[in-house]
């Protein structure tokens, strides 16, 4: 479905069904002023706050695409997003943030359903074949990787659905089957099958190239992520001599970006599939200055200190949870000189920002990034200043005592 331009804002058929753009019917420009002054609100007494960096264009920047598979109640195929708060699907033909060629792509599978004689996936019921449809695109190296959701590992014909599929798009590079067969919210399942292709894409990031799988976490807007860590990376004041600690590494992006400017990084993560890609990554990039721990980021920090370790930097990048006072005073007894903290949630970002300061760190500006238009999603970078020294923590609860 075309999208329709009214008074210069784009106008969505299923606005108000779907829910996911909650500032649609507001002008960019005044998004971006809206979104620093809840930053601002929330950093009040606490540090300066740097104008929203934002798109040149907003619209379909994500690049990974999720799609729902049901059938409406004349027994037609429909695929899209959930209702807020629902299980219901919204049928979706063109998203306006979401990447056109994933949409193109869903809506052909979606057409092919019918003559492969696939069932949608009941959740009452446990019948049916077709979950979800996920889409990712590369966006450097406009590679695309087709995961198809079942609820079985057998694919009807599949020969002949993937060439069918490739027919219609032959700028798919890979499609994979995961096999999801349980009762749960998740989409993905723990198992994939390659039906074409390696069953990955490659995209590039800042100079460096990156392996992602369908589980693999990656930034959905890669111009934004791209000026985040570029201003990451100027926040962390890199020589050449440091030793720098990415927490949180996920597939070791941030710490492989940094990588050319430090001496040495160490990416910390607890998930050992994101670990695997990570060093996955590092012979892809031929980088010889980094290394992968599969570990709790805390506990490592607290083993190092023990060690007698001395780390300059600390890149933290935790869910919109935010961060743990245990975490954070993991990060005090280690010491760094500076802390890069890259958060997605702005209020939790002010409160782990006034317990930082409690331990001898001190924030003195935030940057917001627009890495969601149209929604009230809001990401920031800060970076906070060691103003002990290289006290332990002991001596900081001393001196707050």
């Amino acid at each position: 479905m075309a999208e329709q331009v009214n008074g210069g804002l784009p106008v969505c058929p299923v606005n108000k069904k779907c829910g996911g753009c909650q500032l649609l019917g507001t002008e960019y420009s005044e998004q971006l002023k809206n979104k620093r002054k809840t930053v601002a609100g929330l950093m009040s007494g606490i540090c300066s706050v740097d104008p929203v960096v934002g798109m040149d264009n907003p619209l379909h920047y994500r690049n990974k695409v999720n799609a729902a598979f049901d059938i409406d109640r004349h027994g037609k195929h429909i695929s899209g997003v959930y209702k807020a708060g629902t299980h219901e699907v919204v049928n979706v033909e063109s998203c306006l943030i979401e990447n056109e060629k994933a949409d193109a792509i869903i809506g052909t599978i979606r057409g092919m359903l019918k003559s492969f004689k696939i069932k949608t996936y009941d959740e009452d019921t446990g019948y049916g074949l077709i979950r979800h449809v996920m889409v990712r695109v590369a966006h450097a190296t406009g590679q695309i990787m087709v995961v198809l959701v079942l609820s079985d590992p057998i694919l009807p014909a599949k020969n002949n659905f993937v060439k069918a599929l490739r027919s219609a798009h032959p700028e798919i590079t890979t499609v994979v089957l995961n096999v999801n067969n349980k009762k749960t919210s998740m989409v993905l399942g723990n198992r994939n099958i390659t039906l074409y292709g390696p069953g990955f894409i490659t995209d590039e990031l800042c100079g460096k190239k990156f392996r992602i799988s369908p589980s693999s976490f990656y930034q959905v807007n890669s111009e934004q992520t791209e000026k985040l860590y570029k201003r990451a990376i100027s926040l962390a004041k890199l020589s050449g001599k440091e030793t720098v600690i990415d927490a949180y590494c996920g597939i070791g992006t941030i710490g492989l970006v940094a990588s050319d400017k430090a001496k040495n990084v160490i990416g910390v993560e607890l998930n050992g599939d994101a670990v695997r890609d990570a060093n996955t990554n590092k012979k892809a990039n031929n980088t010889t200055n980094i290394s992968f721990y599969n570990a709790d980021a805390g506990e490592f920090m607290e083993r190092l200190a023990a060690e007698g370790e001395h780390v300059d930097v600390v890149f933290m990048d935790p869910p919109r949870s935010g961060s743990t006072e245990q975490f954070m005073d993991s990060v005090a007894v280690l010491r760094p000189d500076r802390v890069v903290y890259i958060s997605c949630n702005p209020e939790t970002l002010a409160r782990d920002i006034k317990y930082f300061r409690t331990i001898g760190y001190k924030a003195k500006t935030v940057t917001p990034f627009d890495m969601f238009p149209y929604t009230e999603e809001i990401e920031c970078v800060a970076s906070l200043t060691n103003m002990m020294g290289k006290k332990a923590l002991a001596t900081v609860d001393d001196d707050e005592e």
